[in-house]
């Protein structure tokens, strides 16, 4: 098979009118096209096959459910990269792997594609070990230039010939890791191509801005000759008050100029923008690019959402579907289950920002994942949204507590772990009064491993002054957000679960005054057996304990611990000595968690129990829905009721 396709006709574009005329012998590629084969398709059938892709992806996604606007933006950017490039020696490492479900489909998956972010099936993100087309992981953003640059670095240390491409988009460019490998590659002169895959989510509004303070780069002597001569040109058209009355014209030079500029003073060679939906132009430049040494920047304009006119003209409520969506229209059921503890969230920090008005939210770009959008709503001169820069928001945080406000930093979980190190640094050893609330504490659900957040209670009750703590239901979440906002004596957080709260609270009452810092409370007064629960999974411990009842003839006791630092001291010894049985439940890896926190204690006090710890394994959880993961661990209430009889009868 030859490495090259035919030259390529010109004037062919990836539009819908093109996908429409394609001839009806061309049907069927997907069906039947394996990876290599696509090298040798004509221009017309990569069109084609890229409508193939888009439908499929469509309607899968429509019916399970998933992340949408981004992967149909990309999908004639995978056809590309795998009609230009040998692939898998080649590598192309992806960003935000949620891009990626073209690039899954067209390298043997899509049979499976149906399974994707489903219990055993296809994982929704890149995954080394589901194929050796995915070069890298890619589950959290702003990855992909430092791991291409690192690939490129093995290939040259060991002599190799192979050609590396990083895709970096949807945001990723907000974060300051893919500045930190534009310098080191541009610096080393690394042959390694950087695809800017910009569909203006985030990066037209943040990246150029930072461009725009550069001042190496606006200062340059091109980048004012061309603004003289356009303001010359001006002048002399439409006269003097055109000068003073174009008040953007300076903007709009560095638009035009800057993002080119940035790139070149890095070190790599700028190309660009093209449009990310026309194969002929893409296939056409990226067979040049792959001739040429060096660092090379491709800037590919997208759509979010492209193929389907909702998705485009509202990228951000389309960014994932819920399952069963009416393809035609876009509709997505409306959900009866009682409010999410995002939105819980949400609406109590704006309660708390109309009585304090030095009362700010941070945010890490996921307002609405946070439910920070509803204080940005409210307050918008009180909300920062930094992009994907958690050390920023960590620090930017740490500086606002500093002189006097009151900073709410709302992140991921599992995103916050890229902060740990500004978390002790900055704000710990400081002693400043930083309130940190992770969403998605625990198991997530379909986004899997990259996105579960099962370590917040380790990595963060190691931090020296952190009072750290979980709700059970959102009553207790409602307070706990007033407790950190009264709370001024060193950082706080508190982490709550992704999900439906339990719809048991009456959300409009005005009354949840806060907690006593690490003080925990008994639920219900039994014997033998005392179960001490930490956030939702003292829902579990309740239920197990009403089949343990029944099982046992008498009542255990049950408590929430409420806090894992500082512990209710005085509870948990009490526990331990007037029950036969101690055990502690959380949605956190057992090393160093909650649970760990409890026998860590038992043995400073002598106590002769310990407790026994229900916990997530040490080892990395699947995608699949909670349920699901809770059963395959053990977790469920009425397989907790079942090990602690095989405890209590041995």
């Amino acid at each position: 098979m030859s490495s090259h396709a035919e030259p390529l006709p010109l004037g062919l574009h990836a539009d819908d009118s093109r996908e429409e005329t394609v001839p009806a012998r061309l049907a069927g590629l997907l069906d039947s096209i394996k990876p290599e084969q696509i090298r040798k398709l004509t221009t017309e059938q990569l069109i084609q096959l890229a409508g193939e892709v888009r439908t499929r992806m469509i309607e899968v996604i429509a019916r399970k459910g998933g992340h949408f606007g981004a992967p149909l933006g990309a999908v004639e950017i995978a056809v590309a990269l795998l009609h230009v490039y040998n692939l898998p020696e080649d590598r192309v490492v992806w960003d935000v792997g949620h891009q990626a479900y073209a690039w899954k489909i067209l390298t043997g998956r899509n049979k499976d594609f149906d399974t994707i972010r489903q219990h055993g099936g296809l994982s929704g993100f890149l995954k080394r070990s589901e194929s050796e087309y995915d070069a890298f992981g890619a589950g959290h953003a702003s990855t992909s230039i430092a791991a291409a640059y690192g690939m490129a670095q093995a290939r040259d240390t060991l002599g190799k010939k192979n050609k590396v491409v990083a895709l970096i988009g949807d945001g990723a460019m907000t974060g300051g890791l893919a500045y930190e490998a534009l310098n080191n590659a541009g610096h080393r002169r690394t042959n390694m191509l950087v695809i800017l895959n910009d569909n203006e989510m985030s990066i037209s509004d943040n990246v150029w801005a930072v461009h725009k303070g550069l001042n190496n780069v606006i200062t340059s002597p091109a980048y004012n000759h061309i603004k003289q001569d356009i303001k010359k040109v001006v002048r002399a058209l439409m006269g003097e008050r055109a000068i003073s009355a174009a008040h953007n014209i300076e903007e709009a030079v560095k638009g035009m100029m800057v993002p080119g500029l940035f790139f070149e003073e890095l070190g790599f060679r700028y190309i660009g923008p093209i449009d990310g939906h026309d194969l002929d132009e893409l296939v056409t430049t990226l067979r040049k690019v792959r001739r040429l040494d060096g660092p090379i920047c491709l800037h590919v304009i997208t759509k979010k959402g492209k193929g389907l006119d909702y998705a485009e003209a509202d990228p951000i409520k389309y960014h994932a579907a819920k399952a069963n969506m009416k393809i035609e229209t876009g509709e997505m059921a409306k959900s009866s289950a009682p409010d999410p503890y995002t939105k819980v969230f949400g609406r109590t920090l704006v309660e708390l920002g109309e009585e304090h008005k030095n009362l700010v939210a941070i945010t890490a770009a996921m307002p609405g994942g946070t439910g920070t959008d509803f204080f940005a709503q409210a307050f918008p001169d009180r909300f920062y949204d930094v992009g994907i820069a958690e050390e920023c928001a960590v620090v930017m945080a740490a500086g606002m507590a500093a002189d006097g406000l009151i900073p709410f930093c709302a992140i991921y979980s599992t995103f916050l772990q890229r902060a740990f190190d500004q978390i002790i640094h900055d704000v710990a050893l400081q002693h400043l009064p930083v309130r940190f609330v992770l969403d998605r504490g625990g198991l997530v659900g379909a986004d899997g491993p990259t996105h579960h957040g099962t370590f917040d209670l380790s990595y963060l009750r190691m931090v020296p002054e952190m009072v750290l703590m979980a709700p059970r239901n959102e009553q207790e979440l409602r307070r706990m957000v007033r407790t950190q906002l009264e709370y001024n004596d060193g950082p706080s957080a508190m982490r709550y679960p992704r999900g439906n709260s339990t719809g048991d609270i009456d959300l409009a009452s005005t009354e949840y005054p806060a907690l006593e810092i690490g003080r925990g409370e008994v639920l219900q007064k039994g014997k033998s057996i005392a179960l001490l629960g930490i956030g939702i999974m003292v829902g579990h411990f309740e239920e197990a304990a009403v089949l343990l009842e029944e099982k046992l003839g008498h009542p255990v006791t049950v408590a929430d611990a409420r806090f894992v630092k500082p512990l209710d001291r005085e509870m948990i010894l009490d526990l331990a000595e007037t029950h036969d049985f101690l055990f502690t439940a959380e949605d956190n890896t057992i090393r160093g968690g909650f649970g760990s926190a409890v026998n860590e204690l038992l043995g400073e006090e002598n106590s002769p129990r310990r407790a026994h710890v229900f916990g997530l394994p040490d080892r990395f959880v699947d995608h699949g829905q909670p349920k699901e993961l809770y059963r395959d661990l053990g977790l469920l209430p009425e397989q907790i009721a079942d090990k602690i009889l095989g405890i209590v009868g041995k």
